[in-house]
């Protein structure tokens, strides 16, 4: 089964996690979200692996978190991927997704428990 990190290099617990997985021999495809597009479909498979609910993943100290009117309580799970999807900075980093399972590498050791 492949392994997938969704990955910001220019992130230092991105990057840690990263190592994390290859000293535990795993190589894992790279998914660099920043530079590929990100859908609706693909958020909504791994908030479900991860077992979350899809505010779970926002990362909320980014200026464009209030900037995008994430900070609206009143936002519809719909409204908020959309926002996601067009501002994937906003998105929690770095996310290990094996097979049905997922985790957020924050702190990187979290995602040796799906490996």
């Amino acid at each position: 089964m492949s392994i997938t990190i969704f990955h910001n290099p220019r992130c230092s617990k991105s990057r840690q996690t990263l190592a994390l997985l290859e000293e535990n021999g795993v190589t894992p495809d790279v998914f660099e979200y920043l530079k590929s597009p990100v859908t609706v479909e693909l958020l909504t498979s791994i908030v479900t692996k991860l077992g979350v609910n899809v505010r779970d993943i926002i990362r909320k100290k980014e200026a464009e978190f209030k900037e995008t009117g994430l900070d609206n309580q009143s936002l519809t799970d719909a409204e908020i991927y959309t926002i996601l999807v067009n501002t994937p900075k906003l998105i929690e980093r770095p996310i290990v997704i094996n097979g049905d399972k997922a985790a957020i590498g924050r702190p990187p050791e979290n995602v040796l428990a799906i490996l």
